[in-house]
């Protein structure tokens, strides 16, 4: 009961600092975005993720390996 409590005032809580919050919009993002360089961000971001699942999935593949042998 508590845990549900507690997850209901961070909620509220939550949701209420987020409307406290001023409402303006961020140059940067708006003129990476006018001058297309928003993509190469994006694109980067994807690689690296896409790197890092492939590498948890490798070194998951050759730990059940070794736990096969063991």
């Amino acid at each position: 009961m508590k845990k549900i409590l507690l997850s209901f005032l961070m909620l509220f809580l939550s949701t209420f600092f987020s409307f406290a919050q001023q409402t303006t919009g961020v140059e940067m993002a708006d003129q990476m975005r006018s001058s297309g360089k928003i993509y190469v961000v994006i694109a980067t971001i994807v690689i690296v993720f896409i790197g890092l699942a492939i590498y948890l999935f490798t070194i998951d593949r050759r730990l059940k390996k070794i736990e096969r042998e063991n």
